[in-house]
This record gives C-alpha cells, sequence and structure tokens, in this order.
C-alpha cells in the first residue's frame, strides 16, 4: 500500500507540471460586444441525478435474503434518494447469469461478491471500474491489510472495496459424535483435531455407529469447493498455489497422497451430484454428519424453521472445526465486497461510489456487517466504533478462535476461474476411480494453462 500511495502522490505532481507546461493557445480576435440591455444570462445544464442503480449479490449471509436487503435499501434510499434494484444470484449458475449479462451490455451497477470474481475474473478481464479512488488515507489505516491486498489488482487498480471477512471451515454433528465416542480425536475448546489419523479414526467411529456415511467430497460443480479445497490441502501439508500467486500447485506429491487418504477413508464418499449448498441441506437434515462446506453464516443461521443458531433439524449440536492437519491449519478466508462494472456512464459510476461508501465506510457500516453475518474488516468506519458489533453474540465470539488460521488468500490468482472447472472436473475424475496421480496432473496443468504457467 506504500507503494500505491507514492504512486497517487507522483501522479499529483505529474498532473500539476503538465497543467503548469502547456502553452497558452492562441486565441481569436474577441468578437464586438454586445449591448448591455441585449445580454442574457448563460446557464450551463446541470448533469441529470442519478436517481435508480442496480444491485446483483450472491447469498452472502443476510445480503442473500430480500426482506433483510429491502431494509437495508430503504435507508439508503432515505439517506441519498438513489433507489436500488435488487436481483439475487446463487453459485449455481449465477456466474453464468453475470458474463451473459456482461455480453449482452447489460451488466449491473454494482455486485456484492469476493476478489475472486471481482478482482481475479471481471477485473482481469477489464469489465470493472478502477475504484482505488474510494480508498483513502484513513481507509488504509483503518481496513485490514490482507482484505486490502486482495482487493488491488496492483498498486493503482482496485476493482473491489471490502466489507466482512470471514475463515471457511467444517463441522461436525457433536451429539452424533459423543454417542459415537469419537470426540476423543478433537480438541473442543481450540476446535481443531489432534491429527490427521485422529480425523480419519473419528470418521469411521461414526461410521461404525451410525452404519452410513459420514461426509461427502462434493464435486457436481463449483459451489463450496472452499471446502474441498482447504480438506485435500491440509490433510497432507498441501498448497493450492505458490506464494506468487503465478502457478497452481496441487498436483504435489502431498496433495496425490490426501487425495488418496480420501478415496480409502470408510465413511467419506466423492458425490458428483452435490455442490456446498447441498452438502449443508445434508448435514442439516441428518443425512451426514459432517460438513466440509461450513462458516460463521451457517452456524449463526442454520436455515431450518423449528430449531436455532447451532443446531440440526433435528435439534442436535453442531460443532465447527478447523480442517484436520499435522500442523496449524491453513483456512480459506472469505472476503466480501462491492464492485463496480464500467457501463461507461460516468454519473452511474459516481452514484455506485456513494452506495459503496454508505455501506463501507459511515455510519451504517455496522448494519451492513451484521446483515451478512460475518466480520467487519475494519475497527472504525469515519469514527463509528465496529469492535462491538458482535458483543452480545456468543458464537461470533466463539469463532474468533478461527480467525488467526486464516492461511494465504489464493483466490487472485491468475486464471482462477478456469481453476475452479479444473479442480471439480479432477475431483469427478478422482471419484470415479481415475488413477489420482495423473488425474490430478491432467487438471493442474489445464490451471496453469489458464494462468500463463
Amino acid at each position: 500500500m506504500k507503494k500505491f500511495l507514492a504512486l497517487l502522490l507522483a501522479l499529483i505532481m505529474v498532473f500539476s507540471l503538465a497543467a503548469c507546461s502547456v502553452e497558452k493557445a492562441e486565441e481569436p480576435a474577441p468578437a464586438p460586444a454586445a449591448p448591455a440591455e441585449d445580454a442574457a444570462p448563460v446557464e450551463e445544464a446541470a448533469p441529470a441525478a442519478v436517481t435508480e442503480l442496480t444491485l446483483w449479490t450472491y447469498p452472502i449471509g443476510g445480503w442473500g435474503n430480500q426482506e433483510t436487503v429491502d431494509a437495508l435499501m430503504a435507508d439508503f434510499e432515505a439517506a441519498t434518494g438513489i433507489k436500488v434494484s435488487v436481483e439475487y444470484l446463487n453459485y449455481t449458475d449465477g456466474d453464468d447469469k453475470v458474463n451473459t449479462a456482461i455480453e449482452a451490455g447489460a451488466a449491473p451497477d454494482l455486485i456484492m461478491e469476493g476478489p475472486e470474481r471481482l478482482v481475479a475474473n471481471w477485473g482481469a478481464k477489464g469489465k470493472m471500474v478502477n475504484i482505488a479512488d474510494l480508498f483513502d488515507a484513513t481507509d488504509l489505516e483503518e481496513l485490514n491489510p490482507a482484505t486490502v491486498a486482495a482487493c488491488f489488482a496492483d498498486d493503482a487498480t482496485a476493482y473491489e472495496y471490502p466489507l466482512v471477512m470471514t475463515a471457511h471451515c467444517m463441522a461436525i454433528n457433536k451429539t452424533v459424535f459423543e454417542a459415537a465416542d469419537a470426540l476423543q480425536y478433537l480438541n473442543v475448546e481450540t476446535r481443531t483435531w489432534n491429527s490427521t489419523e485422529d480425523f480419519l479414526k473419528a470418521v469411521a467411529a461414526v461410521n461404525e455407529y451410525t452404519g452410513k456415511q459420514v461426509g461427502a467430497v462434493f464435486c457436481a460443480g463449483q459451489g463450496g469447493d472452499q471446502g474441498t479445497r482447504a480438506l485435500v490441502n491440509n490433510l497432507n501439508g498441501g498448497t493450492f498455489t505458490n506464494a506468487e500467486h503465478t502457478a497452481y500447485t496441487w498436483d504435489s506429491a502431498e496433495n496425490v497422497a490426501a487425495l488418496q487418504t480420501l478415496v480409502d477413508a470408510e465413511g467419506i464418499e466423492f458425490d458428483a451430484g452435490i455442490v456446498g449448498g447441498d452438502e449443508i441441506a445434508l448435514f442439516y437434515n441428518g443425512t451426514l454428519n459432517m460438513a466440509f462446506c461450513w462458516n460463521i453464516a451457517q452456524q449463526l443461521n442454520p436455515n431450518t424453521a423449528d430449531t436455532g443458531a447451532g443446531l440440526t433439524a433435528s435439534g442436535d449440536e453442531i460443532l465447527f472445526m478447523a480442517f484436520p492437519s499435522d500442523s496449524v491449519p491453513q483456512l480459506c478466508g472469505g472476503i466480501w465486497g462491492f464492485g463496480i462494472f464500467d457501463n461507461g456512464d460516468a454519473a452511474r459510476i459516481d452514484a455506485a461510489k456513494t452506495f459503496i461508501k454508505y455501506f463501507c465506510d459511515s455510519e451504517a457500516t455496522a448494519d451492513a456487517v451484521k446483515a451478512a453475518n460475518y466480520f467487519a474488516v475494519r475497527d472504525t468506519a469515519e469514527g463509528a466504533d465496529l469492535t462491538g458489533i458482535w458483543a452480545d453474540n456468543a458464537i461470533m465470539n466463539e469463532y474468533n478462535v478461527l480467525m488467526p488460521m486464516l492461511g494465504d488468500y489464493y483466490q487472485v490468482a491468475a486464471g482462477w476461474a478456469e481453476a475452479r472447472t479444473a479442480w471439480w472436473n479432477m475431483l469427478q475424475a478422482v471419484g470415479s476411480g481415475a488413477d489420482i496421480t495423473e488425474s490430478v496432473a491432467t487438471y493442474a496443468a489445464q490451471a496453469n494453462a489458464a494462468a500463463g504457467a
């Protein structure tokens, strides 16, 4: 960010010198002045005020709930006079809808999602507006540095302004695990597994106790794939990309061994018929007793009508957990915020920037963060203290134990969209019985070709 600020100062100096060095153009001879009584005042036409914007949002906590968002948009309209029409996307076909809209020249003004889409995909393709000007010096002091870095494509180009963040994790049915005497294999207080070997022992114990499948490596598509990536990478100490985010490294011996472990594990099955959202539903209804697609939003809101937070549909207790690892788990982080599609209308872009600053950097930010059911990316917003947002929420406070385990935010690597497709196709191949080493090598090569590595 120091490079970013230095570049801004340099640009200001360059523009100032350029303005001073422009030669004065030769002026035409003045026309005869009209009599004073004939002179009419000249009025410049004021630009038309933008009174409507469009927002498309993925299901980011309560930002995927119409009632919640309607209330937020009503407050924004009352404060600014700008009405916002909202369309709700899902992770099954949301990307296709956005891409179709872009191709048709009908992209929304604003979109809410993470840097993997806004920066590494649509931003990298030149479809987003550079909003680096929204990050002033105060913002750069207040915002979590990791979230800022993820939202910038380079020191002078930002395609996303962050609002919230979290650590993705997994979950278990604590009630069933306790009945199966499987809690001995984990640490309830730290939410970690004693070892990867103990993770497998726990799965075997629950499988034997229930007589059915415990967990699923879902791979019908990319939805929730942060869970399968973290599971495979943590099991044997593998990585998904290199540190520079220029190449995909999931074809390592460590990841091949981890996939073999999952294939061999009694109680875990590869399922090419479901994605992360389906897995969550199966976990809630008791079909599965382990979920790899989990975060605080699910822990707070189980999407069941008759039970509270942290409970399955039948009332069993849900325990969120880090992924199994023989060292410190490396959890995939989630960062969500807003970006602006470049539709060529300066007035609409300015209005969209007003929207972003309103929800991400004002007294309204607290409500926007609460709606997302995640953690704020800053402690203060324009002087408003955000540290106490979740002071009265025991679950959010408990979840903080996972935040120090956040790993590298590699989702901004080049060729990210293609890599995600290659990943779930690879999981399908492995789950169908294909040679693991060959499958991993084939699909990792596809990802690296897309990244230009």
